[in-house]
């Protein structure tokens, strides 16, 4: 089989299984080793964290950029189009350049299935080899890797990075990397190697031990956020470490933290670059879905927030905002049924105007999969577009209109705004 367009790509990836029933690496391996074993010609710094490697892999992205460095980035999700997946330069992987890439793993698979009729990919697997496969043929400098879910066992696990990130761990995936934090905390250190810095972000106490442990046995020198490096946040975020001191425009303290790890990892790898030019390339960083301003006059803010560490973040930030201007916050609202809906709608204030919704995906919340209280508590709009809409026709001018909960959401409302008004 032989793609002629982007389209038969994405339909192909997505008509693939989601996992194998023997969560290892072997697969992945085998079709990178047909390919030449492309994720072993570029440099790279690996991501992993519960929230916040989305952000820090944007920001470090650009921070490579900006000091001359050909500069692969490989994230999910997307929110405009698939290509954002795989980036070069700040740009979306091409059509073209997707296909071209596409084929490529096609005719190895196809290669490996003539010798073993059991040999299979899954969609992530086969997403991974195309990121790879692209950035050698690119030529990258660097290529910035975000782990999928997890780590250790994580499909793109199989590179030895300059630099290793940790940014953040808590509950979520519980049923595939936990049940407890403890378990996560092993497996997202799984990307830790041999003799290569580590990052460590805004990580719970009860877990450090996991990860020093795992530093020490690798003999990989760590670096915490809080110890080695802080970050400030006032009228500025301001970064300082033993030598420098930078000074970036205000963010969500969330956000402050991720500036904070991508800034140091990219100290660690020692590239020319004045201070100046680093907070010039932060300041310029735009993130689709994350903490995005749709429209400033009244305030809508899109994010992606999917999990309770994610939205106990953006609300405590939302809620101080909404205090400062004196106004209520409407929020729009969907989530993926398997997560702690419970946990996550106890952090909405009393008068903050919550409307819930839903979107035409399997896993998304439908009216009932939401708790009872919820559901007494809240009214639902099953048509997401009108629920903005509803919300939108209510506000004062010093209210905060926010959309979250799934990026699923924040992309169909900005793919349904178009991309323009987004500023």
């Amino acid at each position: 089989m032989k793609f002629t367009n982007a389209q038969e790509v994405i339909s192909c990836l997505y008509s693939l299984p989601h996992l194998h029933p023997k969560n290892d690496l072997s697969f992945i391996k085998k079709i990178l080793a047909k390919l030449g074993n492309p994720q072993d010609q570029v440099k790279t710094v690996h991501i992993t964290g519960t929230n916040g490697k989305g952000s820090t892999s944007y920001y470090l992205a650009t921070l490579l950029k900006k000091a001359g460095q050909k500069t692969g980035l490989f994230v999910s999700p997307y929110v405009y189009r698939f290509n954002e997946r795989i980036q070069l330069n700040n740009q979306d992987i091409s059509d073209q350049d997707l296909v071209k890439a596409a084929n490529k793993v096609q005719a190895a698979f196809e290669e490996i299935q003539k010798e073993d009729n059991d040999f299979s990919l899954v969609t992530f697997e086969y997403e991974v080899a195309i990121a790879f496969v692209y950035f050698a043929d690119q030529k990258c400098d660097y290529a910035v890797i975000e782990v999928g879910i997890g780590g250790e066992h994580d499909k793109t696990n199989v590179i030895t990075p300059e630099a290793s990130i940790i940014t953040t761990i808590g509950l979520d995936h519980e049923q595939i990397i936990g049940p407890t934090i403890q378990d996560i905390a092993r497996e997202k250190s799984g990307i830790i190697k041999r003799n290569r810095p580590v990052v460590l972000g805004n990580v719970p106490q009860e877990v450090l031990p996991i990860l020093k442990q795992k530093a020490e046995k690798e003999q990989a020198p760590l670096y915490q956020l809080g110890r080695d490096f802080e970050v400030k946040l006032d009228e500025q975020i301001v970064y300082s470490d033993n030598e420098h001191e930078l000074a970036f425009k205000l963010r969500p303290q969330v956000e402050g933290f991720d500036i904070a790890i991508a800034v140091r990892t990219f100290f660690l790898l020692d590239l020319p670059l004045t201070n100046e030019k680093v907070e010039q390339a932060i300041d310029q960083t735009v993130i689709p879905g994350r903490y995005q301003v749709l429209q400033t006059k009244p305030l809508i803010i899109l994010d992606g927030a999917h999990n309770i560490q994610a939205m106990t973040n953006l609300l405590k930030t939302v809620h101080q905002l909404a205090e400062k201007r004196q106004g209520h916050i409407h929020a729009l609202v969907t989530m993926m049924k398997d997560k702690d809906l419970e946990q996550v709608f106890a952090l909405f204030k009393q008068n903050d105007d919550v409307l819930l919704t839903t979107l035409d995906y399997p896993r998304v919340a439908e009216q009932n999969d939401f708790p009872i209280d919820v559901q007494r508590r809240y009214n639902y709009e099953r048509d997401y577009q009108r629920g903005f809409t509803t919300l939108k026709n209510k506000m004062a001018d010093n209210d905060i209109l926010l959309v979250t909960g799934s990026f699923y959401l924040v992309s169909a409302i900005l793919n349904w705004k178009g991309k323009n008004d987004a500023r």
